[in-house]
């Protein structure tokens, strides 16, 4: 134990470092574990579509009309929490899209505790979806 510390006192930035790497990976796995559950990939979203999965896209509407997934609803952020039992059936499916994962993962979870037991986010957002070639349609202006 007397080594222990006698090692610390002389390299104070190399265990800094050590202690510093330590927090970020326990970070990193703790946020990966809460979107563990609400993430699909790719060829699961592709899956659940052809199966009927309602497609929400929550960019805003420019980037929505430069390019979007065959037949996605565009609902911002705000009126998704608002509730849009109109436009999104709870007995559904629904894959919730956004630029590259990460605003739909929050707005997945909004959904399920909205009584939308099968909402989803798309891991990797429209940028994995189109680096894996897949389709987007872009709205006639």
């Amino acid at each position: 134990m007397d080594k222990l510390v006698e090692f610390a006192a002389a390299n104070t930035y190399l265990v800094v470092a050590t202690v510093l790497m330590l927090v970020a990976v326990v970070a990193f796995e703790l946020r990966l574990r809460a979107r563990a559950g609400f993430e699909v990939t790719v060829a699961e979203a592709v899956r659940m579509i052809n199966n009927g999965a309602t497609v929400v896209d929550v960019r805003d509407a420019a980037k929505y009309a430069a390019g979007h997934i065959v037949d996605a609803v565009n609902i911002p952020p705000a009126e998704l929490a608002k509730g849009e039992e109109g436009r999104i059936k709870k007995k559904r499916a629904v894959v919730v899209v956004c630029a590259a994962g990460n605003e739909s993962v929050e707005c997945a979870r909004r959904l399920r505790a909205a009584g939308f037991e099968g909402a989803f986010s798309l891991a990797g957002g429209l940028d994995l979806w189109q680096r894996e070639n897949q389709p987007l349609v872009r709205s006639q202006r």
